[in-house]
């Protein structure tokens, strides 16, 4: 259990404190309310553009990484479509240097036309090496446009193309940055050896001067009901062809997220789950196959996978993913694949709990979702998922007319 003081200081910073006596070390986390799904369609690819342009140095520390490491710390970040998250450890001893560093990039980000030529240049790279350079690495782009019609998470965080990016500019940048970073739309959290008062203090210390401002919240279109199943089969230089398939189902907050996530663990959490057992040992159909959610805020995908072997036709593969999926609708999982499954997860949130990291990732990702808690209750609710429930929850996601299909065909075997 995560225990926690939370604040909130004058200028809107969500401040959260966890007193972890176990470890000299400190974790400092801060999240920004601002992901891909916030971005303009013209303009994709910011919010991932700033995690980079976030390390490029302020006005004041032209290199962020060089106090950091005289403080015997280490950091990095990520995007995703829903938030942006950047985080530190370094000795408990030193936290107020990550505090100072944090506070005054907040603000303080020297962005000129050289930073920004230079970056541009590096999430292009990205892009191309990471979704057109590799094989089924444009599977995202491809996927989420044939899930998506009119929802942001249309595209990856990477963005719809690099020349969003390219032809980005300075002003247009500078204005991302003033809207979307600033402490109102951020939420601090510390972990680590130190008196909740005494970090809540800290963050007045270094957070406080800098000024409030209104956070003025752009609608999210919804996805409207998918009533047709769609399909898109690709030819690419591929090893082996891939069979993917979407299915809709609910936000982070939904008890049908969590169904869905333990539905996953049971079709392919480890080499005795379902697919792992029929589709690839049994049926020898796939070389592997995996299931999972893709845990977004707003209603996400389902998406179960695989790599077929040689020789294997995809009609025949496919059917063969239904068939699992269908058995999940018609027959009642055991009472020991429900417990093994809840088991892996209760471990997991356990084991997680030890780490000062995790413990300052999770105090701000469930106060960004809005629920803290959840924060020492998922274990509770996995818990109480019976065999019925999902029966039911596969029934209702695993519905043709609410799949998106993407199957990757090898050019040799179009030249053959």
């Amino acid at each position: 259990m995560i225990e926690y003081k939370q604040s909130r200081l004058a200028n809107g910073l969500t401040v959260l404190v966890n007193r972890d006596i176990a470890t000299e070390m400190a974790a400092v986390n801060i999240i920004y309310r601002v992901g891909a799904r916030n971005e303009n369609p013209a303009r994709t690819g910011f919010a991932h553009l700033f995690e980079h342009l976030m390390f490029r140095g302020t006005r004041n520390v032209p290199d962020f990484d060089l106090p950091l490491q005289m403080a015997c710390g280490e950091n990095n970040a990520f995007t995703n479509n829903d938030y942006t998250d950047y985080y530190i450890t370094l000795p408990k001893d030193n936290v107020e240097t990550a505090l100072w560093l944090e506070s005054d990039r907040m603000t303080g980000l020297e962005i000129t036309e050289s930073s920004l030529e230079s970056e541009k240049k590096v999430v292009i790279e990205e892009f191309n090496q990471r979704y057109l350079n590799q094989p089924y690495g444009d599977q995202w782009l491809l996927l989420r446009d044939l899930a998506y019609k009119i929802h942001p998470y249309r595209w990856p965080t990477i963005g719809l193309t690099p020349d969003h990016v390219a032809e980005a500019t300075l002003d247009e940048v500078r204005e991302f940055y003033r809207h979307y970073y600033h402490p109102s739309n951020a939420i601090l959290s510390i972990a680590g050896n130190i008196p909740e008062e005494q970090a809540i203090g800290m963050a007045e210390k270094w957070f406080g001067p800098i000024p409030g401002r209104a956070m003025q919240e752009s609608e999210i279109p919804q996805e409207p009901e998918q009533t047709e199943a769609r399909r898109l089969e690709c030819v690419r230089d591929v090893p082996a062809v891939s069979i993917t398939i979407a299915f809709k189902m609910g936000g982070r907050l939904s008890r049908q997220h969590y169904l869905c996530d333990l539905i996953s663990d049971l079709l392919a959490g480890g080499s005795s789950s379902r697919l792992s057992h029929f589709l690839t040992k049994e049926r020898k159909l796939f070389s592997a196959v995996n299931a999972y959610i893709s845990n977004d805020l707003d209603p996400g995908l389902f998406i179960v996978t695989g790599h077929l072997l040689p020789g294997v036709n995809v009609a025949d593969g496919e059917q063969a993913i239904w068939d699992e999926l269908d058995k999940l609708k018609q027959e009642a999982v055991t009472g020991y694949e429900l417990e093994k499954v809840k088991n892996k997860f209760e471990a997991g949130t356990i084991f997680g709990e030890i780490n000062v990291m995790n413990k300052a990732m999770n105090l701000g990702y469930y106060n960004m979702l809005g629920d803290m808690s959840l924060l020492n209750g998922e274990v509770a609710i996995y818990r109480s998922i019976t065999a019925d429930e999902v029966a039911r929850a596969a029934a209702g996601v695993f519905v043709p007319e609410r799949s998106s299909t993407l199957v990757y065909i090898p050019e040799n075997k179009i030249s053959q």
